[in-house]
């Protein structure tokens, strides 16, 4: 029975850790469902939504409704020195009352109508910030992930060079008892041991440190040991030019459709706030309804009824420059987001720049790094193999050891570099990366 118990535990850690393996897509899936910063992004965007839903509702009738009622009981006195003769109190005095009044505006002035044209430019706006909300967000996992997958491989590739180096070591703790090497060269293989084991803490640090990160990017808890899981590619990229990029960048980039948006609806304020040059003429309708119950002025329950309908008009004629004031500021406001436009236009063509040379310069760096792994690769062999018929000294087999440690982490950094320019790239020409 103890033994079932403990397979069927091993078993369910096998199975936990097997969940904790993530791939790129179910970490992006999963930092984007967890993100509090997309969370309050879509909350702005409902909140956008309901403020045209707020103009629209100031454009139709308003239907309201009030009420009221009354109770007197005077005491002391008993009459009232209303006129030359007291009045004689009666109690109780009571009455109540309703209305029931409708509003329709007419004419504003455009003031309604631009500022909902405004609020659903604005509303436009936000959502297409909101999606590039979500496109910065999961580049923060992106190169989460690849800082972590480059401090892992660095780890493991310490550990394998540490545990060929500890064979050599026995190897020539053999040879040092058969007299073949001095204890100078069994030290110095030593030493390197004792180097790379520290290394190794250094590396396993760094491990736990990306992985707080990527586990922060996530919404985990910071101590979750979560573990990745790659398949390390590199795309034929087709041959395209930084001018075509640049031109798709300018169609498809969040930023400058949103900054449209931003200055149509600045356009329709400018409209809104001129409005107060034009006069506001509304409609309007009210019906009526009193009781009464006041026995000292010889009234029991009478009712009233009454309803009204009317136009009413309203026209600032002076205000002290309020309307221009608030019109120019709509203009600078408008002024401020074309400018803006154009600055990020720049910024734009110079960021694209950048990532097209990185992505350029990253591919290259691969296949530099695969030859210097295969021409090290051969070194260490053909070193390892001079060592064993001590035809090569502990110091060449350290280099061969260092150089091939070196050359498989450098490869290893520069194919994660390049999945990470790739994403940078595609997301600089306003491409989705989640």
């Amino acid at each position: 029975m103890k033994n079932k118990i403990i397979f069927l535990l091993i078993i369910a850690s096998n199975l936990f850790a097997q969940q904790n393996k993530l791939t790129l897509e179910e970490s992006v899936e999963i930092g984007l469902k967890n993100s509090r910063l997309i969370k309050i992004s879509e909350s702005q965007v409902k909140s956008a939504d309901s403020k045209v839903t707020e103009f629209t509702s100031q454009m139709l009738p308003k239907l309201g409704l009030s009420a009221g009622y009354t109770y007197m009981n005077l005491n002391d006195p008993t009459e009232l020195g209303i006129g030359p003769v007291p009045i004689k109190v009666v109690n109780p005095f009571s009455a109540y009352g309703l209305q029931l009044s409708i509003q329709q505006p007419i004419f504003t002035g455009f003031q309604l109508s631009s500022s909902r044209s405004a609020a659903k430019f604005n509303h436009l706006a936000v959502s297409t910030e909101h999606l590039k909300n979500i496109n910065n967000k999961s580049l923060e996992i992106h190169s989460a992930f690849w800082k972590l997958f480059k401090a892992e491989k660095s780890a493991e590739l310490i550990k394998e060079n540490l545990a060929s180096l500890k064979e050599h070591l026995e190897q020539t703790n053999e040879f040092l008892n058969n007299g073949l090497v001095t204890i100078n060269d069994y030290l110095k293989l030593k030493v390197q041991v004792s180097n790379l084991e520290l290394e190794l803490i250094d590396a396993k640090n760094r491990t736990e440190i990306a992985r707080a990160a990527f586990n922060k990017s996530l919404g985990l808890n910071l101590a979750e040991q979560t573990s990745i899981e790659t398949n390390l590619f590199v795309l034929q990229q087709p041959a395209v030019q930084y001018s075509d990029l640049l031109s798709e960048a300018l169609i498809n980039r969040q930023e400058l459709t949103s900054l449209e948006y931003r200055i149509k609806a600045g356009e329709e304020q400018i409209t809104a706030t001129n409005s107060d040059w034009w006069p506001k003429l509304y409609a309007s309708g009210n019906f009526y309804l009193y009781n009464v119950n006041a026995k000292t002025f010889s009234i029991d329950n009478q009712k009233l009824q009454l309803w009204f309908v009317g136009l009413s008009l309203n026209w600032d004629i002076w205000n002290w420059g309020n309307t221009s004031s608030k019109s120019d500021q709509a203009k600078q406001n408008v002024i401020q987001s074309k400018e803006s436009l154009e600055l990020l236009k720049e910024q734009i063509e110079l960021e694209v720049y950048n990532n097209y040379l990185t992505l350029t310069s990253e591919k290259e760096k691969i296949e530099i790094s695969k030859l210097a792994v295969e021409s090290a690769e051969e070194n260490y062999r053909m070193t390892k193999d001079k060592y064993q018929f001590q035809l090569a000294t502990s110091n060449d087999l350290i280099d061969a050891e260092v150089e091939l440690l070196d050359a498989k982490t450098k490869l290893a950094i520069a194919q994660a570099d390049f999945q990470l320019a790739r994403v940078r790239l595609e997301m600089a020409v306003g491409r989705r990366i989640y």
